[in-house]
C-alpha cells in the first residue's frame, strides 16, 4: 500500500509540475501577445504625400499641415526635375532648392528625393514595406496623367488613400501667371526683348504704364486671409523670460530657398527668431509697382510655415526703432549679404541705424545667391516654355475651379 501511495504522490507531483509549467508558459505567451499589441498600438501612423513643390507657397504648406494631421509622422516625396518636365513642363526651381523648401516646412518629418510623378505598384510597395507608410495622401483636386489615368488609382484600389481639401486661391501656375502677365502685356507691344522685361520686373514698371496706360500690375490674388489660418500656422508660443530674441526683416516675396537658408542661420544665433514682414506698400515703394508678387498675408503664411521661424510681425516697419527693440526684447538684428536692397548702409535713412548704434546688428553671409529677382528672371528668360506649361494644366482643371469661392482649405 505504501508503494502505491508513493507512486500516487509522485504522479500528483509530476502532474502539478506540468500544470504549473503550462500556466507559466501560457502566461508568458499571453504577456508576449499583450506586449506586441501595445507595441503595435504605439507604432506611429506614417502618412505619405508627394508633389512637385515648384514655386513653393502657402497652399503647399497648408496641404502638408493637413496631411500631417492625418497621422503621427509625415513623409514627403519630392518629384524629380526630369519627371516634372515630362509631365508638366520645366520646373522653375531645381530639385536641390525644392528639397530645401520642403525639408524646412514645420510639419514635415522626412523627405524622399526623386519621387516618381505617378505612384507605380513597385513604388507603392516600397512605401509600404521600406518606409512603413500607412496611408497615401493627396488633395481633392484631380491629378491626371498624360494618358488620362488617375495618378493615385493604385493607392485607392488597395484602400490606403486619404484625401485633404485643396487650398483655394493659389497655385504655382497662378503665381507664374502673375509674373507672366507683364510678359503678355509686353507681347502686345513692339518687342519681346527679355532684358527689357527683366528690367521692368526688377524696377517694377508695367509696360502699360511706360506706354502711358494704367498698368494692371501683377498682384492678382484671390486669397482670403482668416485669423484661423494664421493660428493654424503659428507656433502659439512666445519667447521665454531669458530667451535671446533674434530679429530679421524683409519682403520675403516668392518665398524661396535663399530665404530658408538665411532664416536657418539667423535661428541658430539665438533661442527665438522673430521675422518682420514688410507691407505691400513698403515693398512697392522700394522695388516698384509690380512688387510684391505675393501679398502681405500670403508672404506671412509662407514664412510662418518655416520650422526656423518662431513668430512674425505682419506689416513690420521698414526702420527698426528703439521702441520695436524694447517691445519685443530683441537681442540681435541680422541681415543677409544677398538681398534685393543691400545699399542700406549708404542711404541717409538707414533702416538699421538704431541697432547698429546699439551694437546689436550683424550682417550674415548668405548661403545661397538667390533673390526674388532670381526667380523672376528664370521665368522671364524662358517665358514661352512657362506659358506652355500653364496652358498644359488644361481647360478642364480651370473649369473645375473657376466657379468655386476662393476660401482656404481646412
Amino acid at each position: 500500500m505504501s508503494s502505491e501511495a508513493e507512486n500516487t504522490q509522485q504522479s500528483s507531483r509530476i502532474l502539478a509540475k506540468w500544470l504549473i509549467g503550462g500556466l507559466v508558459i501560457g502566461a508568458s505567451v499571453l504577456g508576449f501577445q499583450i506586449v506586441l499589441q501595445r507595441q503595435k498600438k504605439k507604432r506611429p501612423i506614417r502618412v505619405y504625400m508627394d508633389g512637385c513643390f515648384d514655386m513653393m507657397h502657402y497652399g503647399h504648406c497648408n496641404a502638408l499641415r493637413q496631411a500631417r494631421a492625418l497621422g503621427d509622422q509625415l513623409v514627403v516625396g519630392v518629384v524629380s526635375d526630369a519627371e516634372i518636365t515630362a509631365n508638366k513642363g520645366p520646373p522653375v526651381t531645381p530639385l536641390y532648392e525644392r528639397m530645401i523648401m520642403v525639408s524646412a516646412v514645420k510639419w514635415v518629418d522626412e523627405v524622399i528625393s526623386d519621387a516618381p510623378y505617378a505612384i507605380t505598384e513597385d513604388f507603392m510597395r516600397k512605401l509600404f514595406d521600406e518606409y512603413n507608410i500607412d496611408y497615401i495622401i493627396h488633395g481633392d483636386d484631380p491629378c491626371i496623367l498624360p494618358d488620362g489615368s488617375d495618378a493615385y488609382a493604385l493607392a485607392k484600389k488597395v484602400g490606403r488613400y486619404k484625401q485633404i481639401k485643396r487650398t483655394e486661391g493659389v497655385s504655382s501656375t497662378d503665381i507664374v501667371g502673375r509674373m507672366l502677365l507683364c510678359v503678355r502685356e509686353r507681347s502686345t507691344g513692339d518687342s519681346h526683348n527679355h532684358s527689357s522685361l527683366q528690367r521692368q520686373f526688377s524696377h517694377g514698371r508695367s509696360p502699360k504704364s511706360e506706354a502711358g496706360g494704367s498698368g494692371s500690375g501683377t498682384r492678382i490674388s484671390h486669397f482670403l486671409p482668416t485669423s484661423r489660418r494664421i493660428v493654424q500656422f503659428s507656433n502659439g508660443k512666445g519667447p521665454g523670460p531669458d530667451a535671446r530674441v533674434v530679429y530679421i526683416d524683409g519682403a520675403f516675396d516668392l518665398f524661396h530657398a535663399g530665404h530658408v537658408e538665411i532664416l536657418r542661420l539667423a535661428r541658430g544665433l539665438g533661442d527665438f527668431l522673430l521675422v518682420g514682414i514688410h507691407t505691400d506698400q513698403t515693398v512697392s515703394a522700394k522695388r516698384g509697382a509690380h512688387r510684391p508678387i505675393m501679398n502681405l498675408h500670403e508672404r506671412s503664411l509662407s514664412v510662418l510655415a518655416c520650422r526656423y521661424v518662431d513668430e512674425v510681425i505682419i506689416g513690420a516697419p521698414l526702420e527698426i526703432s528703439k521702441d520695436t527693440i524694447t517691445t519685443f526684447n530683441i537681442s540681435l538684428v541680422v541681415h543677409g549679404t544677398v538681398a534685393e536692397d543691400n545699399d542700406f548702409q549708404k542711404e541717409k535713412g538707414n533702416p538699421y541705424a538704431v541697432p547698429i548704434s546699439m551694437g546689436i546688428f550683424k550682417l550674415l553671409e548668405s548661403p545661397l545667391d538667390i533673390t526674388t529677382s532670381t526667380i523672376i528672371r528664370r521665368i522671364v528668360s524662358n517665358h514661352e516654355a512657362y506659358q506652355k506649361r500653364n496652358e498644359k494644366k488644361g481647360e478642364s482643371e480651370r473649369r473645375y475651379y473657376e466657379d468655386k469661392t476662393y476660401v482656404s482649405g481646412d
